[in-house]
């Protein structure tokens, strides 16, 4: 009997050893682990998504989706190539309401505000907003990039997406223009307008709710970008 109440008091004390080692561990780990912090990004874009809320922009003649929902849904996938790439990104919406304040007489102006406060305050090098088409003429289609007057920055990112553009579908505009844009015109960052294709153009607005098509033009915006921070 005295030797089973030996047995079970070495046993205890071993299991006290154990635990006064494992506390010892842990805070010895505490100590020397310190946290790890994310580096911030080299470079960051500012991404946003034309319309919302009230203001549906063009809608489509087949499919009846309006431009509103897929600004937000080509914002979201170049989001997330943007973020996989190791760009920071902040979007001016990342939902279908609008910017505008529900009490605001004018809803326009509080919604083009509400965009350059978020622009101002996002720190991103490049703002790049996402637009679709639509012109009288239903044979219109393809890309076209937009620039503010007197921005070289905005100029040479214009030129950097669109030459990618071009590289990876056949209809997309040979050269830039010049929009007279709010979005374009309030801040004095390196900026651009894109607009993704017509959706009054039936095959084009089948092809740009496509989610394939979808992910293969934001990659080709993603290479463009990249393509200008490389000679920035």
């Amino acid at each position: 009997m005295k030797q089973k109440f030996l047995i079970v008091k070495k046993k205890s004390i071993i299991a006290v050893i154990l635990s006064i080692l494992v506390v010892m561990g842990v805070v010895l780990a505490a100590v020397l682990i310190k946290p790890v912090s994310s580096p911030k990004p080299e470079f960051s874009v500012c991404i946003d998504a034309g319309h919302g809320g009230r203001d549906g922009g063009a809608e489509g003649k087949v499919t009846g989706i309006t431009e509103s929902q897929l600004n937000l849904e080509f914002a979201k996938t170049l989001r997330d190539m943007c973020i996989n790439f190791g760009f920071g990104v902040t979007m001016t919406r990342s939902d279908m309401n609008g910017l505008y304040s529900s009490t605001a007489t004018n809803k326009k102006r509080s919604e083009m505000e509400k965009r350059k406060q978020i622009i101002d305050n996002s720190g991103a090098d490049v703002v790049i907003s996402l637009h679709m088409n639509s012109f009288s003429l239903p044979s219109a289609n393809g890309a076209y990039v937009f620039y503010g007057a007197g921005n070289d920055k905005g100029f040479a990112l214009a030129k950097a997406i669109q030459t990618s553009l071009c590289r990876d579908f056949d209809n997309a505009r040979k050269t830039v223009s010049v929009g007279d844009y709010f979005v374009l015109n309030c801040h004095q960052k390196a900026g651009v307008l894109i607009e993704c294709g017509f959706l009054s153009n039936a095959e084009e607005e089948r092809l740009l709710a496509d989610k394939e098509y979808q992910s293969k033009m934001c990659y080709s915006i993603l290479a463009g970008l990249v393509d200008y921070f490389q000679m920035d």
